[in-house]
């Protein structure tokens, strides 16, 4: 980058700094930042995917459990990436490592909208999973984990309004412009977009780390909570963090939990359509979730900054439980939209939890290698549990029973983790929170 570009770029975030102190905390503008970030993962996010598996289908002749198969195995692949871009993410600060991510998010778009077989699909699955739904995803957490401790909770709630936006607008704007353009065009336009709400937000307005521009997490000076924070700052690394049987629950219930919000969005308008509901109707039900997500988020944020995180987990998976039984119910517009919005409901506990758990339990000093394998784990779940559910609806022409029966097996989670998870020595919480 030419030197006149980089003095530009530094004068403009060195005003934007100035402009909030005294007025209020600039880990806000992070927030605001990370969120328009979240905004641009929609093209990985399989709520859009849902809408362009029937035209992928017809256009290139292949089968739902076809795609699902591609899916899961890019999605696998994705996923055994992320512990890399974890330690990325240590290495060179989420600003710099987001920016990156976004250039490639946008490209992988368009490789995307160009593929002509099964193979090349595959690939695009892949470079969109691991870039949108994975990176961008953990870098964004990473960043707001950074400036927020004792209302992080609340801080990724809000963050989490930019993927109830992309909930909201992305799937209704690719069927417009599937229908307009094809769909092909459409992952162009969608790349482009990405580019422009992503790469701009992070250039001139967001910092690694509060310290960076000489300001606290929480934008405290109080030296209460000094103490707390430096034992976020120093943490624990991942070795030791792999040691502790809390490692492995929360492993487990990010498997479970993205696993199964995966199957509901991936399939979201097949199981709809035949439930009675035609394909523009069964996506608005996404905007009914986004509504609904966007008001349960801040309530939610609050929930786990203020009660034992193991009950706040236990309510997630439950909620998510009564989601997937829902949905076999439908038979209306009406009962898709309860169904929509307790799925709504379910979508502002899995953004809070995204990037509240890690830092809750293992502190911020080895975050993003921490995060890595952890997001590993619900990136591999979901790969698989889209799987059932593809084979379900092309052999067996109806998905109730496996719906059913994932509802229970997450219910039994949440009992394991409420009795088992604890926060693992040399991590101190506030008394409430365990």
């Amino acid at each position: 980058m030419p030197d006149n570009s980089k003095a530009i770029i530094n004068t403009i975030r060195k005003r934007a700094v100035e402009s909030s102190a005294g007025h209020f905390y600039y880990g806000w503008v992070i927030v605001a930042v990370s969120a328009m970030a979240l905004f641009s993962s929609g093209p990985g996010q399989s709520f859009t995917f849902s809408v362009f598996i029937d035209p992928i289908s017809t256009d290139l002749n292949i089968s739902h459990t076809r795609i699902a198969t591609a899916y899961a195995c890019a999605t696998l692949i994705a996923a055994l990436l992320l512990p890399r871009m974890g330690k990325m993410l240590d290495r060179f600060g989420p600003r710099f490592t987001l920016l990156v991510v976004g250039l490639l998010l946008g490209v992988a778009c368009v490789f995307f909208g160009a593929a002509a077989n099964f193979l090349w699909l595959a690939t695009g699955f892949a470079m969109l999973r691991f870039l949108g739904q994975g990176s961008t995803m953990m870098g964004s957490a990473n960043l707001v984990s950074q400036w927020f401790s004792r209302r992080r909770g609340y801080a990724l709630s809000i963050m989490g309004l930019g993927f109830a936006a992309s909930m909201a607008i992305h799937p209704p704007l690719a069927n417009y412009l599937i229908e307009q353009w094809g769909w092909r065009r459409a992952w162009m336009a969608l790349g482009m977009l990405t580019w422009f709400t992503m790469i701009i937000p992070l250039l001139f307005l967001a910092f690694d780390r509060p310290e960076a521009i000489g300001l606290q997490m929480d934008g405290s000076d109080e030296s209460g909570h000094t103490a707390k924070q430096n034992s976020e700052v120093n943490g624990i690394t991942l070795a030791q963090a792999k040691s502790t049987r809390t490692f492995y629950l929360l492993c487990l219930v990010w498997f479970t939990m993205a696993g199964l919000v995966t199957v509901l969005q991936f399939f979201q308008v097949t199981i709809l359509n035949h439930g009675g509901l035609e394909s523009h109707v069964a996506a608005q039900m996404y905007t009914i979730s986004a509504v609904t997500m966007i008001i349960a988020m801040p309530l939610v944020g609050r929930l786990f900054d203020h009660i034992k995180t193991r009950y706040a987990i236990g309510i997630a998976l439950c909620v998510n439980a009564v989601a997937l039984f829902a949905i076999t119910l439908v038979d209306s517009i009406p009962t898709a939209a309860v169904y929509a919005i307790v799925f709504g409901v379910t979508n502002a506990f899995m953004m809070t939890m995204f990037g509240y758990l890690w830092p809750r339990y293992f502190g911020r000093a080895h975050l993003g290698s921490i995060q890595g394998v952890g997001q590993m784990f619900g990136v591999v779940g979901a790969s698989l549990a889209p799987l059932p559910v593809g084979y379900a609806i092309d052999v067996l022409n109806s998905t109730t029973g496996v719906l059913r029966g994932l509802s229970i097996v997450e219910v039994a989670i949440a009992l394991i983790i409420v009795i088992l998870l604890r926060t693992p020595p040399g991590i101190e919480v506030p008394d409430n929170l365990e």
